[in-house]
């Protein structure tokens, strides 16, 4: 059985609330801010122009080695201006909850994607994972910080990852997951200032 595994990562934009939910909320920009070579084409034709509760989002994606999938998301919830949900229906994962959080702050606005996703086949999905899905992952938000970056302005990013939900033992300085962590502290910070 392959882990569920979940990332979670924050970016600050220097735009109003209500920008922000006005660009992320309409399926037309998912093009504008996925890289160009993995050919992400919506391919739903009563799909509608903002996100509600209920709708269904057909595309294509070729995320290795130029092969087409198919995937299909619902957006199960949306508030208004706050957050909404997108969940895999049929596509490359076993499961995919992806939830957009928008925050209003002093400086703009404050956006958390928070990702949960399994993959197919057991160990393999995990080998998987390691050689290449979470560097994709890590590839495709790379790509959507620069390219906001460059629509609206200059912010702040954090990243945070986890498996199963597992923190481990913190108590002893000499545990892997100890030593995880402060690398992980370090590099939140590193990228706090980058």
């Amino acid at each position: 059985m392959s882990k569920v595994y979940s990332l979670k990562k924050v970016q600050h934009l220097p735009i109003s609330l209500s920008k922000a939910w006005e660009f992320f909320s309409s399926p037309a920009n998912l093009a504008v801010i996925t890289p160009a070579d993995l050919d992400f084409t919506i391919i739903s034709l009563h799909h509608g122009e903002k996100m509600y509760a209920g709708q269904i989002i057909e595309y294509t994606v070729k995320p290795f080695l130029g092969m087409p999938l198919y995937w299909m998301t619902e957006i199960t919830h949306v508030e208004d201006q706050k957050y909404f949900i997108d969940n895999q229906r049929y596509g490359p994962y076993s499961m995919w909850h992806h939830q957009h959080h928008f925050k209003e702050t002093e400086a703009g606005v404050e956006m958390t994607d928070i990702i949960h996703y399994k993959l197919p086949l057991g160990f393999i999905g995990d080998i998987a994972n390691s050689l290449f899905v979470k560097n994709q992952l890590d590839k495709i938000f790379d790509y959507r910080f620069k390219k906001t970056k460059e629509l609206f302005g200059r912010g702040k990013r954090s990243i945070e990852y986890r498996v199963n939900n597992v923190r481990g033992n913190y108590g002893n300085p000499h545990t892997l997951s100890t030593l995880f962590t402060y690398y992980h502290m370090y590099f939140k910070l590193n990228q706090a200032f980058c």
